[in-house]
């Protein structure tokens, strides 16, 4: 282990360090074009709480599969309203024992160096500051549980790994490209939350979402979230959703028990009311500022489970999706290629471009992105109040409510077209989101929607 002399505010600390040869400085810029980078609610950074996720699939994005073509999505997405940009692993991946040709980012070689596949050092820099000119957020995907089969820590830091009973270290479940870090070693502490901070130092992102993040142990993420929120005001989430996340410092965590019941409703094999039993649990188990992030895909259920054009196959899709972007906790994440749609998986160990032609559905994510952005009722924090329909089995129907603002949601989950009253709610005159119109909301009218329809109502 190699012992460095740090500063941090002045003071002179020293601790184990084994992510490369740059020195830490403390960290005192902001991202450009946000007042509230340095707020927080409810412990979270402000900035999230309207706001959203869009992953980034860089190796698939373009057929140059770098950074700098990246670049030229930018104000596209930026006109769609996102926010935050989630980048998949951008370290270099490991060749030993590599799954496929290219391999998995999450079989990391190198924890604070570029995969050249993506272009260099000073290319990730750039991109994040045109992204914070721009006004976006950058986290990226972090992988603390494993290393690559071939990191160099296996080399110098052979300690830092789980290791069989013949000294070699092992692999977790069938990652058989990884090999298991050891969270019981304090100089690996000291060194993953160094290689993080190196990260917020060198290029100023705004957070990270942790893969497998139940992996390491409760002490090293409460030690590390604290000490990186010293550097900068972070968003963490975690992959994962154990609600102990939240107790050590993450700010959000996935929702796979509400997305699962999206897809048995989307099949046909559950009522619309599973969504209540997710709920109930979620509010059973976690603390009631604990943010979720809600999705219709992503990286791995695309690649491995056809989402969301195999679970959520054509017009069945957008009830979900404006589900994930007007139900209570949420922080909304749409993943690469969503917008086109594309509908196919995306490969995740061979070159597989996705292809952006016609932006079908950006329209759809503009209007709620923007909706999002623009009230406060559809604020993670804001109240969520289930509404009782003559339909319940079919239709589900909340509103949002926060600052004198309301939001009404009206989603018919089922194959059918129907018709529908509401049996609790405020009645009054809305705006029709997605028509543009102001309609009369009142009780003893009836809705009617088409089979996986929906309306979105705003005061």
């Amino acid at each position: 282990m190699l012992l460095k002399r740090l500063l941090f505010a002045g003071l002179i600390a020293c601790m184990f360090y084994a992510c490369g040869n740059s020195t830490l400085t403390s960290q005192t810029t902001t991202a450009t074009g946000d007042l509230n980078d340095t707020a927080t609610v409810e412990g979270h950074p402000a900035w999230i709480m309207q706001g959203n996720i869009y992953e980034v699939n860089v190796r698939q994005y373009t057929p140059e599969g770098t950074f700098k073509a990246f670049a030229s999505h930018l104000q596209r997405l930026k006109n769609m309203g996102v926010q935050t940009l989630w980048f998949m692993p951008i370290n270099p991946i490991s060749k030993i024992e590599r799954k496929g040709v290219l391999g998995s980012y999450y079989a990391v070689a190198n924890y604070t160096a570029i995969n050249p596949e993506f272009g260099t050092m000073d290319d990730w820099k750039a991109l994040v500051k045109q992204c914070h000119e721009m006004g976006f957020k950058v986290i990226i995907d972090w992988v603390p549980n494993h290393t690559g089969a071939d990191n160099y820590w296996l080399k110098t830091h052979p300690d830092f790994y789980v290791t069989d009973s013949t000294g070699k270290a092992v692999s977790q479940f069938d990652w058989s490209d990884t090999r298991k870090l050891n969270y019981q070693n304090p100089a690996l502490v000291d060194s993953m939350i160094n290689c993080m901070k190196f990260w917020v130092e060198q290029s100023n992102i705004d957070g990270f979402r942790c893969d497998y993040a139940v992996g390491p142990t409760r002490q090293f993420w409460k030690k590390c979230i604290t000490d990186l929120k010293k550097e900068k005001n972070l968003f963490m989430l975690a992959e994962a959703d154990s609600a102990w996340l939240h107790d050590v410092g993450f700010d959000a965590t996935y929702t796979w028990s509400e997305f699962n019941a999206m897809k048995a409703i989307a099949a046909g094999k559950a009522p619309a009311t599973a969504i209540d039993s997710a709920l109930a649990a979620l509010d059973k188990d976690f603390a009631p500022t604990a943010l979720k992030l809600y999705f219709t895909s992503n990286h791995d259920e695309n690649s491995w489970n056809k989402a969301d054009y195999g679970t959520m196959p054509g017009a069945i899709h957008a009830p979900f999706a404006v589900l994930t972007q007007t139900i209570g906790r949420s922080v909304p994440c749409i993943y690469s290629g969503q917008e086109e749609p594309f509908l196919d998986s995306v490969s995740f160990f061979y070159k597989d471009t996705i292809t952006f032609a016609k932006f079908g559905r950006a329209p759809f994510y503009n209007t709620l992105l923007h909706l999002r952005d623009s009230t406060p009722a559809l604020a993670a924090n804001a109240k969520f109040t289930k509404l009782k329909t003559s339909q319940d089995a079919a239709v589900y129907a909340y509103e949002r409510t926060k600052d004198g603002k309301k939001v009404v949601v009206l989603l018919n989950l089922s194959s059918k077209p129907l018709s529908f009253t509401l049996t609790t709610g405020e009645e009054g005159s809305f705006k029709n989101v997605f028509a543009q119109k102001a309609e009369l909301l009142t009780k003893s009218q009836a809705y009617q929607l088409p089979a996986w329809g929906y309306v979105v109502y705003t005061n």
